[in-house]
């Protein structure tokens, strides 16, 4: 983990080491990279709010908070554009020293010097609580598989009966040929 100075890395240093020190944060930061998936996710450059609390605890700083995301995209059934808030509580304890253990330093988050960067922990907690498949409504019906058109707009859309071409044959068995 190599933290850079950013919106979301807060400096420790005025928090110290002592357990039971906390300190309370309010930041509306814009949001460094693109958070989501190609259909789905927090554009780079929109707001992020965030409450936040640090408390210092025996093996490092507690961050608990808060947060709030607009996040765009398409709807997969019918590809009308979709927005929606997303509200998320999070909580990571970042270690004071780096884990020796490679495995545990793998699942974990620590502190370099007093910086703590709050952006990987942010970034999975929001996209893992985006939707896989947006929709602009539960209940949408999609777009016509033959022509396209959204069905939301047009409840009663048909095209007739059509029969397929292969089976075109067998309804001369149940129709006589028009003469």
């Amino acid at each position: 983990m190599s933290v850079q100075t950013g919106p979301l890395v807060i400096d420790t240093h005025e928090l110290g080491r002592r357990p039971g020190n906390e300190r309370t944060y309010h930041l509306s930061v814009e949001v460094p990279a693109q958070w989501g998936y190609d259909v789905y996710g927090v554009p780079e450059g929109s707001l992020i709010d965030l409450e936040l609390r640090l408390e210092t605890i025996m093996d490092g700083i507690l961050a608990t908070g808060t947060t709030a995301v607009t996040a765009t995209g398409e709807c997969v059934r019918c590809l009308t554009d979709v927005e929606d808030e997303i509200d998320l509580e999070v909580q990571e304890l970042y270690l004071f020293d780096r884990p020796s253990d490679p495995e545990e330093a793998e699942e974990s988050q620590w502190l370099e010097g007093d910086l703590l960067d709050l952006e990987p922990t942010l970034r999975d907690a929001v996209v893992f609580a985006l939707p896989q498949h947006p929709l602009c409504d539960p209940e949408c019906p999609g777009l016509c598989p033959e022509c396209g058109a959204r069905l939301a707009d047009d409840p009663d859309h048909t095209h007739g009966a059509q029969i397929d071409p292969r089976w075109s044959a067998l309804t001369q068995m149940i129709e006589p040929p028009k003469e």
